[in-house]
């Protein structure tokens, strides 16, 4: 069976400018692959709402549902940062609503054909066509996980 493509659901957030959110921050690059010394740091602090949130107004927030995304690291659980200012354009990802459903996928325009493209190969691309009503909430500029 062919898993479900769109969602009728999505739990939207708006983000909270009441408190300043500072966390330590430690400005030396965390190895991934061999340790470094620490020694050297830098402590410093990072407002969260300022490093993820560039146009607060046209900022909100989702959580994922299902597993469409997985193979760009967009998991099921994860809280999107979403800005509706930002221009959709050709390999953006975007949070969409067609023909009432929700979707979070990759747009990709060939001449005059829009798609919404999965990344996870169970998956078939959505051709959408005059029939169908698109509607671009907004660009994913981030995701959130919890491990």
């Amino acid at each position: 069976m062919q898993p479900k493509l769109l969602t009728n659901t999505l739990d939207l957030f708006s983000p909270s400018f009441t408190t300043k959110t500072e966390c330590t921050f430690y400005d030396v690059g965390i190895q991934a692959g061999f340790p470094s010394p620490a020694d050297d740091f830098i402590e410093l602090s990072i407002d969260i709402n300022k490093e993820y949130i560039k146009n607060r107004d046209t900022t909100f927030f989702a959580r994922v549902n299902g597993h469409s995304m997985k193979d760009v690291g967009i998991f099921d659980g994860d809280l999107l940062i979403i800005d509706k200012s930002i221009e959709p354009q050709n390999n953006k990802i975007a949070v969409c609503q067609v023909d009432g459903d929700f979707t979070v996928k990759r747009i990709k325009i060939e001449h005059d054909t829009i798609w919404l493209v999965a990344e996870n190969d169970a998956y078939d691309p959505i051709k959408l066509t005059a029939d169908n009503e698109l509607m671009i909430w907004g660009i994913v500029v981030a995701s959130i996980k919890k491990f």
